[in-house]
Parts: C-alpha cells; sequence; structure tokens
C-alpha cells in the first residue's frame, strides 16, 4: 500500500507539469524527512550515482547525434533507401522505416528520430497519395525504432540504474529492434496492396541507386563501425561513443563539408543541454531509490512475490502490464527510473536476465512513445504536420498492435533478445 501511495503521489505530482527532476527530489525530501526527520545521506547517493564511468556515453552519443543532424545528412540518407525501394507498393512508406532505422542507429533517441526523418518524409508521403493518418502513422512508430536500436540514451540509464552491461544491452536490441522494423515495413507493403490508390514508381537504374548510396555511404558507415567495435570487443561502449562522435565529426567536416565551427558549437551546446537535464533526473533518481530502499519495499515486493509464488512469467507480465499503464502518463526516463530500482531486486531473486527484462522495458517504452494521451511521438508529429491528435492516434493504432506483437515475441523467445550478445565477450 505505502508503494501505491507513493507511486500515485509522484505520477500526480508529475501530472502537474512540475520537472521530472523537480518532482523526484520533492518526493524524496518529503518522504524521508516523514520518516527519519532528516536527509542525510542523500548527497553521497546523488554522486554515488553520477560518478559512473559509463555515463560519459550520454554526452558523446547526444554530440554525434546533434552533429550530423547540422549535417544535413538525413536527406540523403532518406533519398537512398527512397531510391532503392520505391518500386515496392508502399515504398515509401517503407523507405522511412529504413531511414529511421538507420538514423536510430545514429541519434539514439526516437524523439530525434520521428522529428528529423518526419521533416522529410511526410511532405513526399502526402505528395504521392498517402492518406494522412497513414503517413503519420509510420512516422510515429519508426521514430520508436531510436530507443531500441543502438545506441540508445534509455539503455544507458537502465544500465547505470541496474549495473547490466551497456555493451551487452546494446548487442541485445539489435535483432528485436531489426524485426521490429521488418514487421512495419511488412505492414506498409500489405497495406498499399489492400489500399490501391498509393502511386507506385518504376524500379531506380542501377546508376541512380549506385549514385544514391555515394551520397549517403557515410551515414551507412558509422553504425556498422560504432557496433561493430562494441561487437568485436575492440573498444567498450562508453569508447564507441567517443568514436562515433570523432567519426560524425570528421564526416560532417570533410565528407558533407557542411560542419563550420559555429555549427560545431551548436551541437556541442545542444549536446550539453541534453546531457545537463538527464543528470539532474538521474541524481533525483538516486534520491528516490535511497527512499525506495529506506522504506524497504523491495524487500516488501519480494516477500509478496515469493509468499504468492509467482514464477518468472507471472512477474514479468504483471511489471509489463504496469509499465504499458505507465506509459500513457509518463514519459520513457520516468518509467525507467522509477520502475526498475523497485523490481530489480524481485528480478534477480527469480534468475530474470537484467539483459532481457532491459530489452522488454524497452520494446514497452516504445508503445508508451505512441500511446495517448502523453505519448511523445505524438505531439512530435502533431508539430511538424499541424494534424488533430485523433488522427495522428488513427494512423498509430495498427503499430500499437505490431509493437505488442513484438513484446510477446521477446518475453516468449527470450534468445530474440539473448543469443547475440552470447556470441560476444559479454556472453562468456
Amino acid at each position: 500500500m505505502t508503494l501505491i501511495l507513493i507511486l500515485l503521489g509522484l505520477v500526480l505530482l508529475l501530472l502537474t507539469g512540475i520537472p521530472l527532476f523537480a518532482g523526484l527530489g520533492l518526493t524524496s525530501i518529503v518522504v524521508l524527512v516523514a520518516v527519519e526527520g532528516r536527509v542525510g545521506g542523500l548527497a553521497d547517493e546523488v554522486y554515488a550515482k553520477l560518478s559512473n564511468y559509463v555515463l560519459v556515453a550520454i554526452p558523446l552519443f547526444a554530440l554525434m547525434a546533434h552533429v550530423l543532424i547540422k549535417a544535413k545528412i538525413v536527406d540523403d540518407l532518406y533519398a537512398f533507401a527512397y531510391t532503392l525501394v520505391r518500386h515496392w507498393p508502399g515504398g515509401l512508406a517503407v523507405a522511412t522505416v529504413l531511414a529511421c532505422t538507420v538514423f536510430a542507429a545514429i541519434s539514439g533517441s526516437s524523439v530525434a528520430t520521428a522529428l528529423t526523418i518526419g521533416s522529410v518524409a511526410i511532405p513526399q508521403m502526402l505528395r504521392y497519395g498517402y492518406r494522412p493518418h497513414v503517413a503519420y502513422g509510420v512516422l510515429a512508430a519508426g521514430g520508436t525504432l531510436g530507443i531500441l536500436i543502438p545506441p540508445s540514451g534509455p539503455m544507458v540509464l537502465y544500465s547505470v540504474v541496474t549495473e547490466a552491461s551497456i555493451g551487452a544491452l546494446f548487442i541485445a536490441g539489435l535483432v528485436p529492434g531489426l524485426l521490429l522494423a521488418a514487421l512495419f515495413a511488412a505492414f506498409c507493403v500489405l497495406h498499399a496492396l489492400v489500399d490501391g490508390r498509393i502511386e507506385r514508381l518504376p524500379a531506380a537504374r542501377p546508376g541512380e541507386i549506385l549514385g544514391a548510396l555515394r551520397r549517403a555511404v557515410w551515414a551507412l558507415v558509422l553504425p556498422p563501425v560504432v557496433l561493430g567495435g562494441i561487437y568485436l570487443g575492440i573498444f567498450t561502449a562508453t569508447e564507441a561513443a567517443a568514436v562515433g562522435a570523432l567519426a560524425a565529426i570528421a564526416i560532417a567536416r570533410f565528407a558533407y563539408g557542411a560542419l563550420p565551427l559555429g555549427a560545431l558549437l551548436e551541437a556541442a551546446h545542444e549536446s550539453a543541454r541534453t546531457t545537463a537535464m538527464l543528470f539532474l533526473i538521474l541524481g533525483a533518481a538516486a534520491m528516490f531509490g535511497h527512499v525506495i530502499s529506506v522504506l524497504g519495499l523491495p524487500r516488501d515486493l519480494l516477500a509478496l512475490v515469493v509468499g504468492q509464488e509467482i514464477g518468472q512469467l507471472g512477474f514479468l507480465l504483471a511489471v509489463m502490464a504496469l509499465v504499458f499503464l505507465l506509459g500513457m502518463f509518463l514519459e520513457t526516463i520516468s518509467i525507467i527510473l522509477v520502475t526498475t530500482p523497485i523490481v530489480l531486486p524481485v528480478m534477480l531473486h527469480l534468475g530474470i536476465d537484467p539483459v532481457w527484462y532491459g530489452i522488454l522495458l524497452m520494446v514497452n517504452l516504445e508503445l508508451a512513445l505512441i500511446t495517448p494521451p502523453v505519448g511523445m511521438n505524438l505531439f512530435v508529429i502533431k508539430s511538424i504536420s499541424g494534424a488533430g491528435l485523433g488522427q495522428i492516434v488513427r494512423g498509430v493504432l495498427p503499430y500499437v498492435l505490431l509493437l505488442l506483437a513484438g513484446l510477446v515475441a521477446v518475453l516468449l523467445l527470450p534468445e530474440l533478445a539473448l543469443w547475440l550478445p552470447s556470441t560476444t565477450r559479454f556472453g562468456r
């Protein structure tokens, strides 16, 4: 009951519009003063959490994304995907999914993916006869891949909270992420065949494809370099972030000639703002986790699970249902930092692999991005298109079902997430 009251109070506080870090911090201080009459130890908790070396990856991956956005590589990326599949049924929608998949492996952010690809793809799709809600749905759903296909900011935060290997999490997200991208693309093809009104263009000539590939090649090379280095054990995830940031600067400056010093400084400034915001939230979450431990809530939850003899599957179903409901009202970072410290001891007791749970959590958080009333990607598409929220929600409904299917698949087949890491040094 104590846990329910605290979570309810926190959710209500956040719904007032107060910043997440302030809501977590205030809740922690009020509860701690009420229980212990003091707030001693909070500063140590915050320092211990923020001094984690893994967190260096966050500003570096953010810098990599912002540099490539400044260089406007997305235009060439989308043009190559479009040239490759434009003759397919629903070719533009499939190209949008492909571009979102590649950009997800660059940006690490679902909102950035939807915003950047959307500004290019939506006008094109409407021009070639796609119904508006169909175009909006593809973009909103394709953007969600940003938190599952590595590098992923939410994965880094989850790694810090659980101490799970960030490299293993990155590698584990690849197969489920590509599976969902394939499901999205297959649905686009099927929908176009059934609809019958979407214009199809002739297949591109080999020379046309080669020209588009030549312009987009640097954007396509960067993700394999970063992820391949992690997979092969050449560098850690944090070192990969540094390599990716340096490579992005080199590509933007020398391959595209599109990164003057002013643009680089803007990218660094935006990366610093993003990082500062996340670190504030993470520090407040450390305070909240300390309060949860002081109250003994993880211990009580563990006793309840043991007493009721709930197995792995029953526990995961219950937690996934809770995350899905929270996803309708809270954004992804809030859900990770609020729920994970509570369920982690139970996960470990039940023998649930933290990497497997992390991927399940990311897929569920993809749902949070496109489920009303506060799905972030819905509002991103609304800001780009000016469309009504109801029209956008109508477009994403099929993708909600596809994401649920993906969640069930990873739940019933853990190897979808765990097989690839097991072939690397992370599984040895």
